[in-house]
């Protein structure tokens, strides 16, 4: 690019590349455009990569690696939609435990899966189980 922005374009050719292996991966031709939800679902698992990459450099001890990691995440998080904040959720969470009328901890699959469904895209999925958890 001719900002020389090497971080925001290794980010975009990654990208690409995932767009192209999702396409692949379904049996279409490399060429084709993939839809909105597909597009999100290819960046949120980009995205998810950074964070463990992040989290295994931390513990490696690569500081170096963690910031460049870190740069591309800023960058594939502009592209996701903001994410619902933990009091959002945990109301969400509230109002279907008492909906579905699931009492006992037996049924928090019930309630994670039925909240997942309603939260895809909306929400990390380890946040809902944290909050589903809390509630039992």
């Amino acid at each position: 690019m001719l900002a020389k922005d090497i971080v925001r374009l290794e980010t975009m050719r990654g990208m690409v590349a995932g767009f192209t292996n999702e396409l692949v991966a379904k049996n279409r031709k490399p060429n084709e455009l993939l839809t909105d939800e597909e597009a999100l679902i290819v960046i949120t698992r980009l995205s998810k990569q950074r964070k463990d990459s992040i989290e295994q450099f931390q513990k490696g001890g690569r500081q170096d690696l963690v910031k460049e990691e870190e740069a591309q995440l800023k960058i594939l998080e502009t592209y996701l939609p903001k994410l619902m904040d933990t009091s959002e959720v945990k109301k969400m969470a509230e109002a279907k435990k008492i909906e579905l009328g699931i009492t006992d901890s037996a049924k928090k699959g019930t309630l994670m899966s039925a909240l997942m469904k309603d939260l895809k895209g909306k929400a990390e999925g380890a946040l809902v189980k944290e909050i589903v958890d809390s509630l039992f």
